[in-house]
């Protein structure tokens, strides 16, 4: 079996049933060019009989060749046949085969060369044709070209198989391109809103749990708001990590209903929420035309404020937080927390995986994202346009 041509990648590897009758048509194409002279060789030239059949032998064995080297196996098939009759049906299928790649200077050469040998055959065996001499010569001009046109209908039609076939593989890796870069965004999504949801629960969590280890002079109503707080917050995470693990499990049974997405109108419960826990936060939203703010704008406003929260409480306890949100249509959406660092806080060189993912929001978005430390107070500005 025979290797794709690189330069031919269209012509399929040929099979052994496709060696077959392929060898088994060039056959019978020697017998009958054959035939018109082989008598005459046995009666008159003996030697000639078992030379002709020789060569023809040998010529079936490097027509197999054909396709690794096709131009030189047919030009010298071709003049081979000019003395053999039994060598016409390898020639024939050389040049059928060179013919398939379209190459039209060798095509021209071997076609020649097959009609002149055609020429040298009638006149070297003596050949008698009651036909005048142009009509045979054109029947011999007419089958050749019959020949080298069936050879290159062939190879354009195996060439327009392999570039359909490329274009469905293309289009099918394409696709499936697609499909894993839209699966990986989600996840990515998933998982920032993962840090950003749980991040505010457990950071909720996180602090009065350290309350209750830490203080030991709460009174038993303190200890039951705050374990009460404690349990809220840890079934309320419990209830959206399951709430995200059935998105992302969306294909076994009926997909869960979208939930409602928060914005820039749920940032006061949001910063309800927090006070109860115990920090300290001062709002000011002054946002002309909230009303018309794009949702994705507004989820991002949350997202930064909850984000911002929760890094307080992590980071500075129950410190005294100031948030800012601000903005119109034409300057677009400005949000700012401020709040005191910690006694012995040591400036940090890198942002946390926090602020990385505010980041990303942001730009998403089409905003900006800076945070600085200046006089003891860290300080988180966010930019967004009012429109993407």
């Amino acid at each position: 079996m025979h290797r794709p041509d690189p330069s031919a990648p269209w012509q399929p590897p040929l099979t052994v049933w496709s060696h077959a009758w392929r060898l088994g048509l060039s056959v019978v194409i020697s017998a009958v060019v054959w035939s018109s002279v082989a008598q005459r060789q046995w009666q008159e030239a003996r030697a000639l009989f078992w030379v002709d059949l020789l060569v023809g032998v040998v010529s079936f064995g490097v027509v197999l060749l054909r396709r690794r080297y096709p131009f030189s196996t047919a030009f010298s098939l071709a003049w081979v046949s000019a003395f053999s009759g039994s060598a016409a049906g390898p020639a024939t299928l050389a040049a059928v085969s060179l013919a398939t790649r379209r190459r039209y200077a060798q095509i021209v050469a071997v076609a020649l060369a097959n009609w002149l040998s055609v020429e040298i055959f009638a006149a070297v065996q003596q050949i008698d044709n009651p036909a005048p001499r142009w009509v045979s010569t054109g029947i011999n001009v007419a089958v050749i070209a019959a020949m080298m046109a069936f050879g290159m209908y062939i190879g354009s039609r195996r060439e327009l198989l392999w570039t359909l076939r490329e274009r469905a593989l293309r289009a099918e890796t394409e696709q499936a391109l697609r499909v894993g870069q839209a699966r990986a965004t989600e996840r990515e999504r998933i998982a920032r809103e993962m840090h950003d949801v749980l991040g505010h629960r457990i950071s909720l969590v996180t602090m009065h749990a350290g309350a209750l280890a830490y203080r030991q002079d709460l009174d038993r109503g303190q200890v039951a708001a705050s374990a009460r707080v404690i349990q809220d917050n840890a079934h309320q995470a419990m209830v959206e990590l399951r709430s995200l693990l059935g998105v992302l499990r969306g294909t076994d049974g009926d997909p869960a209903p979208d939930q409602p997405q928060p914005t820039l109108r749920d940032v006061p419960s949001l910063v309800a929420e927090a006070v109860a826990s115990g920090t300290v936060v001062e709002l000011a939203v002054d946002v002309t035309g909230d009303a018309d703010l794009p949702e994705q704008v507004g989820r991002t406003v949350y997202r930064v404020v909850q984000e911002g929260l929760t890094n307080v409480r992590k980071h500075a306890g129950a410190a005294h937080v100031a948030v800012r949100v601000t903005g119109d249509r034409d300057s677009g959406v400005s949000v700012r927390l401020d709040n005191p660092l910690p006694p012995g806080h040591r400036r940090r060189g890198e942002p946390g995986f926090g602020l990385v993912g505010l980041a990303e929001r942001a730009e998403l978005a089409g905003g900006t994202l800076r945070w600085r430390v200046q006089d003891g107070r860290f300080v988180l500005e966010v930019w967004l346009p009012w429109q993407r």
